[in-house]
């Protein structure tokens, strides 16, 4: 008896095609998006796995220079290897850019070292010998080299107009991500230095660790390259990730719900008729849950193939900023998983759940007399939409409540949840409530009659403007923070690289190198600045020192300071912290605080400064203390002011010839301040792309909802024909009619995406970096927005009126009868 029940129920989308559509629509496009960030996000954690690991050995501990201008001598390496490390292999890494644009890692290894971490295979079976055999070539990973479209044997063109190879595309799954592996010597004759970049090792005793650590010389620094110290780091990129994606799941779980909503609403009659004839309403529950089983599992499969086409074609600028960031080293192809997509079916089950239990309840609950007397849609609107309000005032109520509780990441993302839910579904009931108030007192009949009409099509264009609403809003709300990070960010940069060039020395060579560029007549004045890092029970705070003059204060980002800070700095025991210690640790300017090691306690706070570039423990005091507790310890950093009017890169040039520096050590303003901002606009980016995706979704959604909704207005639009209105007045109130419903979604969205930028920057930022932003609000790119999805909203409501307006009106009445 189930089945012809089933078949009965099916066959209403054999009568309205669209409406699979729809339904399809909705569930598909959320759940491609989650399964899109889903995807990366775990790749990207497998990556992290692998990140300990070159050629399937664990090399879990790195050597580093602490700061990463330095090289670390290369006869360090050899003194560990004469003491018996031979776990440990040097690496050398150098950037290079290719002709397109596209910056790589080029790591350089010595083949002999490796040898070692690889027993038990045979020499003619590995593939680093090749490495050191002239022409040198470059061994790549195989999704590397599909990528970028590479094959064994072709060369890289640079953007010096070199060529670097030949290539040889990894076969045996060695290794992964986007580094370009070759011998050490290659990278010798490339760049200038004799030094390492890391010196990694594999696995030792407790003891052997105590006494690597005890080897290490001023300036460099051990640490484990662990799964779990880079999932810490990368933690708040992939919570940003996973918002995107849930919100873009929750735009497309709207559309769904319109879609079945509207579905139910349209079989009232058939499911009258089949209640009369002893179908029982077990039976119809059943039979509609079958249907929605299949409807789920179709999206489901249709959902995972989109969402792991969209996340190849994002993860490029994922592994780019993942490496930029925080050197993580993720590959860029994601292969099929049953974790992410088993995950993806539980939220789709879920949802779907979610959207259907209450049309499905009134729908059965009807009585059988009055689904099959072809009852107004109308009718259940109002209180539908007047349930949803009440469900809204809830969910505003514990925003509130979340939001007078101490704030945290979480608590962030809660209140901005909450806030968008209850806002989402006011919507409806506010625009049905404006729509039949006008219907009553406007004095014009056809203007009455306009937003009458209005008011009985929310029935199937509310969930959609909901949806609609929420992508607006996203959209706005990411606009207004990429805005407002990246206008700070730039006027930040801007005052802190007051010096034309950055230089890092040596300790040795930093004060031959400083009185050098003094008697340059170029030069205007050299800045110091010393750096070390230093443990405390509250973890590592990285100490910095800076001069007394009026260019380094004026370079320096202050928030808050007590009155004649710089005085105070440079002639008492005081210190300047960065804001994120500040926000993290409570610290107010004029309380005080121990800095322990050489330093001692009592240290007054002076001062707090913006520190974008630095989201740890970072305290600023002037060179006299800080040579008075560290001398002749820490890294040292000169700045050098060209007088006006003069190109540094005379001065830059002699400079390496004289001392022999490699290029890598002198960096200049503008160089620093457009790598920072590329960085900045690649990682900025994917979330602007999957808030434009979102947006997308909800213009199809409303878009595919007034089409369903028309086709089942048929009869009504005849009538209007047969009563004197003409296609052309048809198509125009059609398009005015959605036009009003994205002004009124507007309008709502623009106060809402400013909320929603407020709460990330001030909650969801401030907790995950300690970072503060001014609100920078940007019309022409909302006018940008509006304008495109007002145009596919009024292009929305004029097609379906146009398809039908093109048959006679008689005919188009006798076809709805």
């Amino acid at each position: 008896m189930l089945w012809p029940v089933v078949k009965a129920l099916l066959g209403h989308y054999r009568r309205h095609p669209l409406q699979i559509i729809l339904v399809w629509l909705g569930l598909t496009l959320g759940v491609s998006l989650l399964v899109g960030v889903t995807a990366i996000n775990h790749h990207a954690k497998q990556s992290y796995t692998h990140g300990e690991k070159l050629f399937s050995n664990p090399l879990p501990y790195r050597i580093r220079p602490k700061h990463n201008a330095n090289k670390i001598p290369q006869g360090f390496y050899i003194q560990l290897r004469r003491e018996g490390f031979q776990q440990c292999a040097p690496f050398d890494n150098h950037r290079v850019t290719a002709e397109n644009g596209t910056n790589l890692m080029l790591v350089g290894l010595d083949p002999v070292a490796m040898l070692q971490l690889q027993p038990g295979i045979a020499l003619k079976e590995l593939t680093t010998l090749r490495l050191m055999r002239p022409p040198y070539p470059i061994l790549v990973s195989g999704d590397l080299a599909e990528y970028m479209d590479w094959s064994d044997g072709s060369y890289i063109d640079l953007a010096d107009g070199s060529q670097l190879g030949p290539l040889v595309v990894d076969q045996k799954n060695l290794i992964n991500g986007t580094r370009l592996i070759a011998d050490i010597s290659l990278l010798r004759m490339l760049q200038r230095s004799s030094g390492l970049s890391v010196i990694a090792c594999g696995h030792m005793s407790a003891e052997k660790y105590e006494l690597l650590k005890k080897m290490l010389p001023n300036g460099l620094t051990i640490t484990r390259n662990s799964k779990a110290e880079l999932e810490s780091l990368t933690s708040a990129f992939h919570m940003n990730l996973t918002a995107m994606g849930m919100l873009s799941f929750v735009v497309g779980l709207f559309i769904f719900y319109q879609a079945m909503s509207l579905s139910f609403i349209q079989r009232q009659p058939l499911v009258g008729i089949l209640r009369q004839t002893g179908v029982s309403g077990w039976q119809l529950a059943k039979a509609l849950c079958f249907e929605l089983l299949l409807l789920v599992l179709m999206s489901w499969i249709f959902g995972n193939v989109f969402g792991l086409m969209l996340a190849n074609q994002l993860l490029p600028a994922v592994s780019a900023s993942l490496g930029d960031l925080y050197d993580a080293n993720v590959g860029l192809s994601i292969e099929w998983s049953w974790v992410w997509s088993g995950y993806s079916l539980l939220m789709a089950l879920s949802g779907a759940f979610l959207a259907c239990v209450w049309p499905l309840i009134r729908l059965l609950q009807s009585q059988p007399i009055r689904l099959s007397s072809r009852l107004s849609i109308l009718r259940f609107a109002g209180s539908e939409f007047i349930w949803q309000a009440l469900i809204g005032c809830a969910f505003c109520v514990a925003a509130v409540a979340v939001y007078q509780a101490p704030q945290t990441q979480e608590s962030g993302f809660a209140i901005i949840a909450l806030m968008l839910v209850s806002v989402a579904l006011f919507t409806p009931f506010i625009m049905w409530k404006l729509f039949n108030s006008l219907s009553y007192s406007l004095r014009w009949v056809r203007a009455r009659w306009f937003f009458a009409d209005a008011a009985a099509s929310m029935s199937y264009r509310g969930v959609a403007t909901m949806a609609f609403m929420l992508a607006l809003t996203a959209n706005i709300g990411v606009e207004t923070m990429v805005g407002s990070f990246r206008d700070t960010t730039d006027k930040w940069l801007t005052q802190r690289l007051a010096a034309d060039l950055y230089i890092y020395p040596t300790n040795n060579a930093a004060a031959r190198m400083s009185n050098w560029l003094s008697d340059q007549p170029e030069v205007d004045s050299v800045w110091w600045r010393w750096e070390k890092d230093i443990a405390t029970p509250k973890g590592s705070v990285q100490i910095v020192s800076t001069g007394p003059s009026e260019g380094e204060l004026d370079a320096l980002t202050i928030k808050l300071g007590i009155p004649n800070y710089w005085y105070h700095l440079h002639h008492s025991k005081g210190v300047l912290i960065s804001e994120s210690m500040s926000l993290k640790l409570n610290i107010r300017p004029g309380d005080y605080i121990d800095l322990y090691d050489n330093l001692g306690n009592g240290w007054q706070v002076v001062g707090v400064y913006y520190d974008y570039g630095n989201p740890y423990h970072q305290v600023m005091m002037s060179h006299r203390n800080w040579l008075y507790g560290f001398a002749g310890r820490g890294n040292v950093g000169l700045g050098v002011v060209i007088k006006d009017g003069i190109n540094p890169q005379g001065l830059r040039d002699r400079l390496e010839n004289v001392f022999r520096l490699s290029s890598e050590r002198v960096f200049d303003n503008n160089n620093i301040h457009n790598q920072a901002m590329r960085v900045f606009d690649r990682t900025f980016a994917i979330a602007d792309t999957l808030g434009n995706i979102t947006l997308i979704i909800a213009v199809f959604g409303i878009f595919f909802a007034t089409v369903a909704g028309e086709v089942s207005r048929q009869r009504h639009i005849s009538l209007l024909r047969c009563l004197g209105m003409s296609g052309k007045e048809l198509v125009l109130v059609g398009s005015l009619q959605l036009l009003v419903f994205g002004l009124i979604a507007s309008l709502i969205a623009v106060p809402l995406g400013l909320a929603l930028a407020t709460l990330i920057v001030d909650i969801v930022i401030k907790q995950s970096f300690g970072w503060s932003l001014g609100i920078q609000v940007i019309p022409w790119d909302y006018f940008v927005t509006f304008a495109w999805a007002m145009a596919a909203l009024m292009l929305a409501g004029a097609l379906p009126v146009i398809k039908m307006v093109r048959n006679t009106p008689m005919k188009s009445l006798r076809d709805a009868l």
